[in-house]
């Protein structure tokens, strides 16, 4: 039995943290925390230790470059994964499966589950520079 990869959703829309928490573990290959502010990303990674970090980029609080940034900037936390999801694009503009910006992966919202979950093994799968 393989062991479930640890996802961190972070956004400050509660709806959506809690749909892509129950799309996720349906799965049955995650399991998934939900956060509603970016400033309490970094505690939660320590406590968590997420393989991955799914990331709103606009958030009243700390938005998601600058909680990207932090975890690069943190010697624990620096190899975990971050996938970045926004509405500041659209579908149109980004392939199903995300698109990358300075090594960064991002994704347009809303996401299919099936996009989400693909575009998360790739993250997964790929190995550190």
């Amino acid at each position: 039995m393989t062991q479930k990869k640890k996802i961190l959703v972070v956004d400050d829309e509660v709806m959506m943290t809690r749909m892509l928490k129950r799309s996720l573990e349906a799965t049955g290959n995650y399991e998934v925390q939900e956060l509603n502010h970016g400033a309490r990303a970094l505690e939660a990674c320590r406590t968590f230790m997420p393989d991955l970090v799914l990331l709103d980029v606009m958030m009243p609080d700390m938005d998601g470059g600058e909680v990207a940034a932090a975890l690069s900037e943190d010697s624990e936390l620096n190899a975990v994964k971050i996938v970045f999801l926004t509405a500041i694009v659209t579908k149109d503009e980004v392939p199903p499966t995300g698109a990358d910006i300075s090594g960064r992966t991002f994704l347009a919202k809303p996401v299919k589950t099936a996009d989400l979950v693909a575009c998360i093994e790739a993250q997964l799968n790929r190995q550190a520079f």
